[in-house]
């Protein structure tokens, strides 16, 4: 039976993690009263940067920063290839997300709708890095772990979307922010919990 890897984190890259989750998601919630313009058109360039500050920084950076505070005993590295489509992923689903919320956002349907591709985009993120991952040896999935971890990406970034667009103080932006934040790391990290690493290798 192949032996199972030991896995434990470094404390101050979890902690970094959460706080590009944070900066991004409040670069990107500044940039969203630009999106529309007074007309109702959208604005494709104030999109695009925030789509990149929440997608880029806030989501893509955080999942690498805490792929990187993960110890394995075992060598690992990523594929160039999966990380590059995984960045586009986490741009354009955040892009389109906050897009879609930023038409009505009062409107309930608009905000689900927002938060359900927002939870998808991070999701797609964490799934293609760790298809990027490259060990010797292989992952082993919870798949009830994965489906809550889902759950929780859309639940917190749809009230997250909400607060965020819905009221206009400084303090309700920051809180916005580190719940969106919040989203990002747990289901990052109860997605790393949902994965048992399998050595196949001599070393």
């Amino acid at each position: 039976m192949d032996p199972i890897v030991v896995s434990e984190y470094r404390p101050y890259l979890v902690a970094m993690s959460f706080i590009l989750a944070f900066v991004g998601s409040l670069l990107a919630l500044t940039v969203t009263r630009h999106i529309r313009r007074k007309d109702g058109t959208l604005r494709l360039q104030a999109t695009l940067t925030a789509g990149v500050a929440l997608g880029g920084i806030g989501v893509w950076s955080m999942h690498f920063v805490g792929m990187v505070a993960l110890q394995l005993d075992v060598a690992s590295s990523y594929g160039i290839l999966e990380s590059a489509v995984s960045l586009l992923a986490a741009v354009l689903c955040t892009a389109a997300a906050l897009a879609v919320v930023s038409k009505d956002p009062k409107k309930p349907l608009r905000i689900l709708s927002a938060g359900l591709l927002r939870g998808l985009g991070v999701a797609t993120v964490h799934c293609l890095g760790m298809y990027g991952m490259k060990s010797g040896g292989y992952i082993k999935w919870d798949l009830g772990t994965v489906g809550v971890s889902i759950l929780i990406a859309i639940a917190a970034g749809t009230a997250a979307l909400w607060l965020a667009f819905n009221t206009r103080s400084v303090s309700s932006k920051v809180g916005a922010s580190v719940l969106m934040a919040a989203a990002v790391c747990a289901m990052h990290y109860t997605g790393m919990g949902a994965a048992e690493f399998v050595c196949t290798t001599a070393n």
